[in-house]
């Protein structure tokens, strides 16, 4: 049985573990609301430009742009996985992660090459498993808050490594945030932009054959397929943003829960132990008295 002195140390190392996931767990609840405003926010924008280039791709005809056509090839594919920069936020990453090796694993099986490119700290994990595989680690360790000019930068990097011809498809892991307890990872393609079949639903007024372009869709196509990317990374980065903070604070509020629970155990143990102690001590005082 360990010793009273021990199990009062371990009881105060467990209380000073406590208030500091109870922190933690205030801090991300504070984060939370204003990164799931922001990320509920830029949905309907990131859905909406997505109609809209489907029915522009539509009327011109994917041969428009090497974003559209692709490259002719579907060989290299190019996971974009977009994780955190900070842990402690339960399995926001590791779901991220695991997302990202599946559809590598489901390509590799069908004899695909398969590259990595890393947005975020925690992503890095990859490296263990595919330590040949990871072309691009972005830096994000900068950035304290959102901001488009951070997805551009990537969405920058990705098209001219694409033009360059380093892969033919490009995917986009990230979690999506639904509630401070559910983060739903998702994997989209980028590049090139997919494009619906004819058969498949629009979305509502996301731009019909009777609406006129000026200058001219092939023009205005040109212009939104890069600024489609780069949205579509936004918005990655945005429900990533909700949902790392409704992950850690449900993960700090249990582990601030467990710790309540440590320390009732512990102090039951050493509140027996202390008891055995002077009891002890007491037949100790008795039997030497008889003695005498």
């Amino acid at each position: 049985m360990a010793s009273l002195k021990a199990l009062k140390i371990r009881i105060g190392s467990v209380k000073s573990t406590q208030k500091i996931t109870k922190a933690m767990k205030m801090v991300a609840a504070a984060k939370l609301r204003r990164a799931q405003e922001a990320a509920i926010a830029g949905r309907p924008y990131a859905e909406r430009l997505e109609g809209v280039v489907a029915s522009l791709a539509r009327n011109v005809g994917v041969g428009a742009s090497p974003l559209l056509a692709g490259t002719g090839k579907d060989q290299v594919h190019l996971l974009v996985v977009a994780t955190s920069e900070r842990g402690l936020a339960g399995a926001f990453n590791t779901n991220i992660v695991r997302a990202a090796r599946r559809k590598a694993e489901e390509l590799e099986a069908a004899g695909k090459t398969v590259i990595f490119y890393l947005a975020g700290k925690k992503g890095r994990v990859l490296r263990r498993f595919y330590p040949q595989a990871i072309k691009a680690d972005h830096d994000l360790s900068t950035v304290k808050t959102v901001a488009f000019g951070d997805a551009k930068a990537i969405a920058d990097d990705l098209i001219t490594r694409y033009t360059a011809g380093e892969f033919d498809v490009a995917h986009l892991f990230y979690a999506k945030f639904q509630s401070a307890l559910v983060q739903l990872p998702v994997g989209q393609q980028i590049i090139p932009v997919a494009i619906p079949d004819r058969g498949e639903p629009r979305l509502a007024n996301a731009g019909e054959s009777t609406v006129e372009y000026e200058p001219s869709e092939e023009a205005i196509l040109a212009d939104l397929l890069p600024r489609n990317v780069a949205i579509q990374i936004f918005r990655a980065m945005l429900e990533n943003a909700a949902s790392e903070q409704g992950s850690r604070m449900t993960a700090m509020d249990n582990a601030t829960r467990n710790a309540g629970d440590m320390i009732k155990r512990l102090s039951i143990q050493y509140n027996r132990a202390r008891q055995a102690a002077i009891t002890t001590e007491l037949v100790e005082i008795i039997s030497g008295a008889e003695a005498l």
